[in-house]
């Protein structure tokens, strides 16, 4: 089974739609689906409700579909690096719901194990158990939050086969597998296509089986988040 795309455009076209709620991999600036992020972007779909540990920068990743409008609602851990976000979402603009980091990626990993929800310390007694149900175990107080099940994940990795099987680069692996787990489809962007079977099965980080499209962009940008450098003396 192939399932390479020719396109960003063509793996989107026939699956993004206005309204929809994306799941989309990285941790700031590292192991985000590039390509695919700018043709969603060119795909016009609004409305959007956007999953994601962070939501890029000005100008970059996620930070373009805010520039365009196209995102509604944000789902997110951490968003300091984002003028624009602060400016919309300060303005009543732009919907957002703060999750914290660990409990975002476990409502991503129990969405993608069939999990509808699950109970945490994490949040107990602050605004983000407000409204959610509490419950009593051995003693101590725990929250209960849903799970996250995206209509679509657009998620990096490094190296695919032509099955969709996966292996990501170091720390770009981040929040991308739980993103494709999640996703009732899921598209990746990778740098590398193999032959099926290419890849040894222990290398292998996610198999092929949550993966329905693929999309190969071998010279991503790689932007750097932030640049610092020591002083030369």
């Amino acid at each position: 089974m192939n399932k390479v795309f020719p396109s960003a455009a063509e793996a989107l076209r026939g699956v993004v739609a206005d309204g929809q709620t994306l799941a989309v991999g990285g941790f700031g600036l590292c192991g985000i689906p590039e390509a695919l992020i700018d043709a969603l972007r060119d795909s016009g779909v609004k409305n959007l409700t956007v999953i994601s540990n962070n939501a890029g920068v000005d100008g970059f990743g996620l930070g373009k579909l805010l520039e365009t409008r196209q995102i509604k609602k944000m789902i997110s851990s951490y968003v300091g690096e984002n003028k624009e976000f602060e400016r919309q979402y300060l303005a009543g603009e732009l919907e957002l719901e703060f999750t914290p980091q660990g409990t975002l990626a476990e409502k991503l990993r129990a969405g993608g194990a069939g999990i509808p929800a699950f109970f945490t310390k994490t949040g107990v007694g602050t605004l983000v158990a407000e409204g959610k149900e509490l419950r009593e175990f051995d003693g101590e107080t725990y929250v209960m939050e849903r799970s996250l099940v995206p209509d679509v994940a657009l998620v990096k990795a490094d190296i695919a086969d032509r099955a969709g099987n996966l292996r990501f680069h170091l720390t770009a692996r981040n929040f991308n597998p739980a993103a494709a787990m999640a996703g009732k489809i899921c598209i990746v962007e990778v740098e590398r296509v193999v032959s099926t079977g290419e890849l040894a099965p222990d290398d292998i980080h996610l198999p092929g089986i949550y993966v329905h499209r693929i999309v190969h962009n071998p010279t991503p940008e790689k932007r750097i988040e932030k640049l610092t450098t020591r002083n030369r003396k």
